[in-house]
């Protein structure tokens, strides 16, 4: 039985921007959007910013988008996150759910090991372990949603040895068996056509395009022909290039301008969107260098190709009954994903089959990450130790993965360098030592505590 979703009731979103606080009055004075999406995380249900409930007072649409579901990973997805997702879509009155297919956190009790955050969203494997816990996952969240739920692909800069499906394949699979709907990430594509040779007409031709619930489309920079999916550059042409490739197969009922930092001008985000109306406006394939997106052949893979055979079929009950203690499936799949994420994130060897040179460029790129976003929820760290934030905050990063969000982290960076007699200026350690307890709750530890905390991280790292 097809769980193809009912597709003529799809809604028609329009042309949107991405809702950011720092470019609220700026989104709210565009001309022509038609609708919003706003990070679910950022949101409080009881609290909507002011700018939201102006736009939702106008007519305008606002799409819950989530970032820490992590509904790719090896376990259930948290009752606690579904039940935040759909109070804030019940509170903005939207149409549906977005959250990405990808995982964010592993170990723990399917690994008896501890539990690991990345703070950004990780791959899955396009195995068939993989798909059926991917499906489970999502079948446990349309039960909890109070509205249809969307799925977008992301960006990696690593490959997956060993993968069966292509990701045309991994998705259209999703969605026979699950008839969950797509978000479509044109400018992820074309990530993964300079980083895994991916071919971006492929995986559009593979897909069920007809799935589609909206697009997004953002900026990136390339650095050592490695693509980094950053939002806060330019919508580049090769991008614009996969969104008219996309355009020659379906009207996607929505198109969405994601800017996630960097934010330039008013009239640059809205001459960003004035372009991707003229491409949606064009026929066909948007021309790149003479050329069509669909004849650019990407670099050879490093990890290996993938061997497209595809699976078939609907979900077994097994899918949906089997313990997450005892369901093999998951079980493989957590030991898999914690092995990497802990070579990510814990500096421990890299899993056979993967670029070690490519894991090092995430690795760093996820260090960087959490330095940006712990010196955004806690500007007052940078602002103390000035110059040396970044190198001290990526020297701490390198073997300690975050434990409990960005702000347990700012936290516990923080605790590092009073441990350490760090800032070496007085004045700064005391303002340190005096940010940390307003934050912790507790007096900062004694020097005999952070000596014995010393020889014992000593001892651990022999």
């Amino acid at each position: 039985m097809s769980h193809a979703p009912q597709l003529g009731n799809a809604h028609r979103l329009g042309i949107g921007i991405g809702w950011r606080p720092e470019i609220a009055e700026a989104v709210e004075a565009l001309p022509g959007i038609d609708w919003v999406e706003a990070v679910a995380e950022n949101v409080c249900p009881d609290h909507l910013p002011d700018s939201l409930v102006r736009l939702r007072a106008r007519g305008v649409t606002v799409v819950p988008h989530g970032v820490s579901l992590g509904l790719g990973g090896a376990g259930r997805p948290d009752t606690k996150r579904l039940t935040d997702l759909a109070e804030r879509a019940e509170a903005l009155g939207s149409p549906l759910i977005t959250e990405h297919i990808a995982f964010v956190r592993a170990g723990g009790p399917l690994t008896a090991s501890p539990a690991l955050e990345a703070g950004h969203l990780l791959p899955v494997p396009r195995t068939k372990d993989a798909l059926r816990v991917l499906c489970e996952n999502v079948r446990i969240a349309q039960d909890c949603l109070p509205v249809p739920l969307a799925v977008e692909n992301i960006a990696a800069l690593i490959n997956w040895p060993d993968e069966e499906m292509t990701e045309g394949q991994f998705l259209a699979e999703l969605v026979e068996r699950t008839g969950v709907r797509l978000l479509i990430d044109v400018a992820n594509l074309h990530t993964n056509h300079v980083n895994r040779g991916e071919d971006p007409a492929t995986a559009l031709d593979q897909l069920p395009v007809e799935a589609i619930a909206y697009v997004h489309v953002a900026g990136g920079i390339e650095r050592d022909g490695v693509w980094h999916d950053t939002h806060a550059h330019p919508v580049s042409e090769p991008v614009l290039a996969v969104l008219a490739e996309l355009r020659s197969r379906v009207s996607p009922p929505g198109v969405l301008l994601e800017r996630d930092d960097n934010f330039p001008p008013p009239a640059e985000l809205s001459a960003e969107l004035t372009t991707i109306r003229e491409t949606l406006r064009e026929p066909g394939p948007r021309p790149v260098r003479g050329k069509a997106i669909a004849t650019v052949s990407g670099p050879t893979r490093q990890d290996g190709p993938a061997t497209p055979t595809p699976t078939t079929g609907t979900a077994t009950a097994t899918e949906s009954t089997a313990p997450a203690s005892t369901d093999p499936a998951r079980q493989r799949l957590a030991l898999a994903q914690t092995s990497l994420l802990s070579a990510l994130v814990a500096g421990t060897p890299a899993p056979e089959g993967f670029d070690s040179r490519r894991l090092g460029v995430q690795s760093r790129a996820l260090g960087a990450k959490r330095a940006e976003v712990v010196a955004k929820v806690a500007p007052e760290l940078p602002r103390i130790l000035g110059n040396g934030y970044r190198a001290a905050f990526l020297a701490y990063a390198k073997s300690r993965p975050m434990r409990g969000g960005y702000r347990r982290d700012a936290l516990d960076f923080a605790e590092h360098l009073l441990i350490g007699d760090l800032p070496e200026d007085p004045a700064a350690r005391r303002e340190l030592t005096q940010w940390w307890r307003d934050r912790s709750g507790a007096r900062p530890p004694s020097r005999a505590v952070r000596i014995a905390r010393v020889a014992r991280a000593v001892l651990v790292g022999r």
